[in-house]
């Protein structure tokens, strides 16, 4: 499927005209000037250029693989420690059998605060415990990556505090930050609501058909408990990697909020835990060496496909057509009503996400420009920052080139293919509310 989508982006470098915007330097990022799109003369991707984008794709995923690898052994050492299985044991232990749909809801809701508060790639390390928690229930994989990896997906890509995004479009905009956050938090609350709903639908069509699942065949070895949940409670020692582990992450909360870190400090932190947790649970250095490399082999073909991922992304830039792309799409949005203007601008900017997958990257390619189409169509600049954000929020549900993404579902085993036959519908769903409540925002002349 991604191999199909590196050769659609190399042909588009010969069917599109190659063209850029000129760019200015604002606070360290490359922003666009609106008005300065020209063609240039044509730089099609030759068939060796293609393979060669490969290695550049992979350099360019680096700091994600990376982290895919740090997140996969730090799960790997606590999963030998049996810190998470005794403590997931415990809690479906305590909560009792007959709360399982509870379980579900909350733990849909616990994820997504944790994409709306925390960002996006600083979860990967929590996917794996999704999986154990899903399994514990009686749940397969793809439950596991519904209330983990898509509800961290829709709390971050619809938070009404996220900075890349709703931050970036209010500074390029000159509007205050993170204003209207009232009307976002309510979206936000609803796509959440909406999802919960979607994971508890497929959780009991599992329970009462388990041909339902679309996990069959997953590897699901680590994940699963080892005796009855009755058994289940905690000792000194898992007590005391817990504190290891919750202690290291609130340490790289602590960093990303306050000192601004991001993956290669994320990924450090992670190896940190990972030792401090062998060492505080007696595991003799051949174990932790054994450990790690087992995790390794575990993690590397999500690893392997972030890279993947990321050569499309490479090979429209060497083609030169995201450029000509964002332009045509916000010239042909001001031949039409303003209503039907608004859904074509998130529509447009759902198109430019899979071109340009990062938020904040995104948003200084395409608001310099979709801004002053809006107010010429009759959006409000409120508006348009929401009409972008819900084009790059939900469309990284089923991105592939989005690594973040990828390297979730790599965590808790589950393939793009399956994971695009669970996730499509409820997707399909968010967008639509999400254009309903735009239009209001449209109606009332939001400011």
């Amino acid at each position: 499927m991604l191999f199909g989508m590196v050769v659609l982006a190399t042909l588009l470098s010969y069917i599109l005209p190659a063209g850029l915007f000129e760019r200015e330097l604002v606070d360290g990022r490359q922003r666009v000037i609106p008005g300065t799109f020209h063609t240039i003369p044509q730089t099609s991707v030759g068939l060796l250029d293609m393979f060669v984008a490969f290695s550049k794709g992979f350099k360019a995923a680096s700091d994600i693989m990376w982290v895919v690898f740090a997140s996969g052994i730090m799960f790997g050492i606590l999963d030998k420690t049996k810190m998470i299985e005794n403590v997931i044991g415990t809690i479906v232990n305590r909560m009792g059998v007959n709360n399982k749909n509870t379980i579900v809801i909350l733990a849909t809701f616990i994820f997504g605060m944790c994409g709306v508060a925390v960002g996006y790639e600083n979860n990967i390390a929590l996917v794996p415990i999704a999986a154990v928690l899903a399994l514990a229930i009686g749940g397969d994989l793809i439950l596991a990556a519904g209330i983990s990896v898509a509800a961290i997906t829709v709390g971050f890509g619809l938070s009404p505090i996220n900075p890349y995004t709703i931050g970036t479009g209010h500074k390029i905009a000159e509007m205050p930050l993170f204003s209207g956050v009232e009307y976002r938090s309510i979206l936000c609350f609803i796509g959440l609501a909406l999802l919960a709903f979607y994971n508890l639908r497929y959780f009991k069509n599992l329970q009462s058909d388990p041909e339902h699942s679309l996990g069959v065949g997953l590897d699901t070895e680590g994940f699963t408990l080892t005796k009855r949940i009755e058994e289940y409670s905690l000792n000194s020692k898992d007590y005391l990697v817990l504190a290891v582990f919750l202690g290291g992450m609130s340490i790289m909360l602590y960093g990303v909020f306050a000192h601004h870190w991001y993956i290669n400090e994320i990924s450090a932190v992670f190896l940190m835990i990972s030792i401090v947790a062998g060492l505080v649970s007696r595991m003799s250095s051949t174990e932790i060496s054994k450990t790690v490399l087992k995790s390794i082999a575990l993690v590397a073909p999500g690893a392997f496909m972030v890279g993947f991922a990321t050569t499309i992304k490479v090979i429209l830039e060497m083609g030169n057509v995201s450029d000509t792309i964002a332009f045509y799409l916000s010239n042909m949005l001001t031949s039409f009503p303003t209503y039907i203007s608004a859904i074509l601008m998130s529509f447009s900017q759902c198109i430019m996400n899979i071109m340009i997958p990062s938020g904040s990257g995104q948003a200084l390619a395409t608001l310099p420009i979709m801004i002053p189409v809006g107010e010429l169509a009759g959006l409000t600049r409120q508006c348009s920052i929401q009409a972008f954000q819900i084009g790059d929020g939900i469309t990284n549900l089923f991105n592939p080139t989005l690594g973040g993404l990828i390297a979730m579902l790599s965590m808790c085993r589950v393939p793009f293919d399956k994971w695009l036959r669970f996730i499509f519908p409820v997707a399909t769903y968010l967008l639509l509310i999400s254009w309903v409540f735009l239009l209001i925002m449209v109606m009332i002349n939001w400011q």
